[in-house]
């Protein structure tokens, strides 16, 4: 009875978490003039892909979706290789500072972006990096949350390996290449995806440093979808749609080494 019951409650849980996707997902087929009609309407008469049709045609979507792609895939690369190296160097490297210098770390995870995003500005409008692409990727290029959480899966490698590479000749390097990191693949893998998405669904700081069209983030173009007086909800769902569809393919392909990094985080 009681394994029923927990499976009844996660069915009811993911039923609500899948609900917004699916209600996004029906209004996008649905028909302009039926959007709004209440009470709503879960089987639509006249579904169609035409919301689609329009979308492509008053954005340009695909290069929207290609700065977005290319964005995420380079921050979330230049992420994983600075917090990584920063994190084998807080959990392997014994040096002066190193907690007063970690807490440092942590202590930035309590800033929100809008207070940082001022001074940021400042800086990129000093370095003439306004309105580029270095300007989407240079605040993204590390990441405390990454070093705190590959630090953990570092301290959680045996340092048995560690002394056995260097009984072989490997120094901090090799050790770090060939030892640590094939160890800590889900870890990485984990904050691969947090580090995508965080990429992929930023607006505000696009929304300060960035002026013209061609540099246009997905978020951005989402938001250019609403009128000031009227909305075509349809196109706007169908837009957030294909918005979410790249982030679950990359969940699917990641999701054993996700459930991997979850177990091993139990583990002494």
């Amino acid at each position: 009875m009681g394994k029923v019951l927990r499976y009844l409650l996660v069915g009811i849980g993911a039923l609500v978490m899948l609900f917004p996707f699916g209600w996004a997902v029906i209004t996008s087929i649905t028909p302009s003039d039926a959007v709004l009609s209440v009470p709503p309407d879960f089987t639509p008469e006249g579904a169609s892909l035409d919301a689609y049709g329009r979308l492509l045609e008053t954005l340009p979507f695909w290069r929207i979706v290609l700065n977005s792609a290319w964005i995420g895939a380079a921050s979330t690369t230049l992420q994983l290789v600075t917090s990584a190296m920063a994190a084998y160097a807080f959990a392997r490297l014994p040096f002066p500072g190193r907690g007063a210098l970690f807490a440092v770390y942590l202590a930035t995870l309590m800033m929100p972006l809008p207070v940082l995003v001022v001074p940021l500005f400042i800086e990129m409008r000093a370095f003439n990096l306004v309105d580029t692409y270095f300007a989407l990727l240079a605040p993204t290029i590390a990441s405390a949350f990454g070093v705190f959480l590959l630090r953990q899966a570092v301290n959680q490698v045996p340092r048995e390996f560690d002394e056995a590479a260097v009984l072989d000749g490997a120094g901090h390097f090799r050790i770090f290449l060939y030892v640590v990191l094939p160890l800590i693949r889900p870890a990485l893998a984990t904050f691969a995806i947090f580090g995508f998405m965080a990429s992929w669904n930023s607006y505000l700081w696009p929304l300060i440093i960035i002026k013209s069209p061609e540099f246009m983030t997905l978020p951005l173009g989402l938001a250019t979808l609403h009128g000031q007086f009227t909305t075509q909800w349809d196109v706007v769902m169908a837009g957030s749609v294909v918005s979410v569809v790249p982030i679950l393919i990359l969940y699917v392909f990641a999701q054993k080494h996700v459930i991997a990094s979850v177990a091993q985080s139990g583990l002494k």
